[in-house]
């Protein structure tokens, strides 16, 4: 169930969530002195996805991730995780990493993963060791299973930190900059777990300044910006909103405008040497053809298709360092 809040902290309504993992509907959180972190945000993650939640600094990401999971109380408005109001109710069918959990610096990787499962009170505590060293495994800990935290990379010491959310069987992963500190081979291995884990069925929410690994990795995107939420929904279908540009290098600067703009390509921008052009519907090897037949030199024809940074860009006006 999902539980209305009003802006005095009162129960107004409840209403289901059916068929998404996390609903929000005019989520709000003000603190004190009036600085509006999260407004009125309307966020929807399918079961099964994996959703990259992104925004420049300040955006309220971290906020809206310690709402969903009950570490911070909303000013107003209602969420659910996995159809339930409750936090609580949840928690026991989420894992979740939220900048860094403490670890024990004189205990191994094993005995802090015994700690983290003791604390959980639908962990079967008759299993224990298998599923410490299943969890330790599945991030390539394994062999540093008895070697003392403090000896640990940083590296070391975030996968140990994926490795506490994999302790039993989650319906939802909420993982905050899961491959922060870690070397291209751990990103890469990290990457493979998280597509793994939802590939069983796992709904995986990934907060991430890395936006070539969301672009690999998700299905889905929010983005946020300066507390609202600009963009959401399947990341396929967010890049194609953005049209392909032509770029054309030619000495017939002048004459090559003049055939993009018959052919119908907008928004045609000369420069020196080269000019580019939205491609629309229009086919290269069409363009490419209409220029050689008007007698343009072309000396070389690219297509540009649009990336997340891109998408992130235009939606935020700002850089790809999205951490908040």
């Amino acid at each position: 169930m999902t539980m209305t809040i009003d802006a005095a902290g009162g129960a107004l309504m409840a209403s289901p969530a059916e068929g998404a993992a996390i609903v929000t509907r005019g989520l709000t959180k003000r603190f004190r002195g009036g600085q509006l972190a999260v407004d009125q945000l309307d966020l929807t993650v399918p079961r099964g996805a994996v959703f990259g939640f992104l925004g420049p600094n300040g955006s309220g990401k971290t906020t809206t991730i310690r709402m969903l999971l009950g570490l911070v109380a909303p000013t107003a408005g209602t969420s659910s995780i996995l159809g339930s109001g409750s936090p609580r109710q949840a928690l026991t069918k989420v894992g979740a990493l939220v900048e860094g959990p403490a670890f024990y610096p004189y205990l191994s990787g094993a005995a802090n993963l015994r700690r983290f499962d003791a604390a959980d009170p639908s962990a079967d505590p008759r299993t224990v060791e298998r599923r410490v060293a299943e969890a330790l495994d599945r991030v390539g800990l394994a062999a540093a299973a008895k070697k003392r935290y403090r000896a640990y990379s940083l590296g070391m010491r975030q996968r140990l930190a994926i490795a506490a959310t994999l302790l039993g069987p989650r319906e939802l992963l909420v993982l905050d900059e899961p491959t922060n500190g870690l070397d291209p081979q751990g990103t890469r291995e990290v990457r493979n777990l998280i597509k793994d884990v939802a590939a069983g069925g796992t709904t995986v929410f990934v907060s991430s300044h890395l936006l070539a690994e969301v672009e690999q990795m998700c299905t889905h995107i929010g983005v946020m910006r300066t507390g609202r939420l600009v963009a959401e929904g399947p990341l396929a279908e967010l890049r194609s909103a953005n049209v392909p540009r032509i770029r054309v290098e030619t000495p017939d600067v002048a004459q090559a405008a003049a055939v993009l703009a018959t052919l119908g390509l907008t928004d045609v921008s000369p420069g020196s040497g080269e000019l580019s052009a939205e491609l629309g519907h229009a086919l290269p090897e069409h363009v490419t053809a209409a220029l050689v037949r008007e007698g343009v030199a072309v000396r070389g024809i690219h297509v540009v298709r649009p990336t997340l940074e891109d998408l992130f860009v235009d939606l935020t006006g700002e850089g790809f360092d999205v951490e908040a």
